[in-house]
């Protein structure tokens, strides 16, 4: 059976509009306990209704606002920021080096939530002045944080509610964190298709490392960080959904883009390694990006290396 996240059921949006739909909690919760779910359905089951039993969207939002400030506070102890930035810096060094690509650029994070890798790259300035930074989201009331939170902080980036791939201006380089697990491995192809047929130069996605550590690492982790019981829920549900490098290298190998893995399960250490990023370049921005990485290039591989490793 699939694993399901609770935070993935209780929210609905019109894809094409991105139009807040009503949620039912009867169904989430038959969804829930077909699946043999019954911890997550007791969550779901305390969560308040309408009089026609619709999830209330209010109560629903302050939650999911709740938990993604908790993962934050988990993204800071666990130094994520730093760790994009070992490989985002590189990658927009690459870009201007390659030729032909004048700036400004501009990096969209996509399913941002509250914005926390785009707000610590506004306030450190790492990528330089000349990238403009946005986050975009499905859901509007995570958006709405984000922006209320990079206001306040007198943050030079901007929150969008909607579609990555359907902005009006072009990214440079799409990001994401922790997104792509949600995605099934058919879905994954048409998530880096979509990035590859626009004019972006490249992305980099960083998820969750699936190795056998991780459910435990994760349970440790959000047991004794998350305080409600949805986070530590999902927390754990996260790191079993979590994609083989085999599976992101294969999905990432799109026309017109080199997939590459960083850090890939094989050379790198299962006690330290959390997150770890699959990239797609443009075929040219290859070689100015093992320059730019220097000797840290040596922990990049393409789908080559791990095909051969699985055989």
């Amino acid at each position: 059976m699939p694993h399901l996240e609770i935070s993935d059921l209780i929210t609905a949006v019109d894809p094409r509009d991105g139009r807040r739909l009503p949620v039912r909690r009867d169904e989430v919760l038959r969804q829930l306990r077909d699946n043999g779910d019954e911890r997550a359905a007791r969550v779901v089951a305390g969560l308040p209704v309408d009089r026609h039993g619709t999830l209330d969207p209010d109560a629903v939002d302050r939650l999911l606002i709740s938990v993604h400030t908790e993962l934050q506070r988990l993204s800071e102890e666990l130094r994520i920021g730093t760790r994009l930035v070992h490989l985002l810096g590189p990658l927009f060094t690459a870009i201007r080096s390659a030729g032909g690509h004048p700036g400004p650029y501009r990096l969209v994070d996509v399913g941002c939530g509250l914005g926390y890798l785009v707000r610590r790259l506004a306030a450190t300035g790492a990528l330089g002045p000349d990238v403009e930074l946005v986050g975009v989201d499905l859901n509007a009331a995570l958006v709405g944080e984000a922006d209320r939170l990079a206001r306040a902080e007198g943050l030079d980036c901007r929150f969008v509610h909607g579609n990555a791939f359907e902005l009006p201006e072009a990214a440079t380089v799409y990001v994401s964190t922790g997104v792509l697990h949600h995605f099934s491995a058919p879905g994954l192809g048409e998530f880096f298709r979509a990035q590859a047929a626009s004019p972006a130069l490249a992305f980099c996605h960083y998820d969750i490392a699936a190795t056998r550590l991780a459910p435990i690492g994760a349970w440790v982790f959000h047991r004794a960080r998350m305080r409600h019981p949805l986070g530590r829920h999902d927390g754990v549900v996260s790191a079993l959904r979590a994609h083989p490098d085999e599976v992101l290298l294969r999905a990432a190998t799109v026309p017109g883009m080199r997939a590459l893995m960083y850090e890939p399960r094989g050379r790198s250490n299962p006690f330290c390694t959390t997150l770890r990023p699959v990239l797609g370049v443009r075929p040219a921005l290859e070689a100015p990006l093992r320059t730019a990485l220097g000797r840290a290039a040596r922990r990049l591989v393409g789908p080559e290396h791990l095909d051969g490793a699985a055989r």
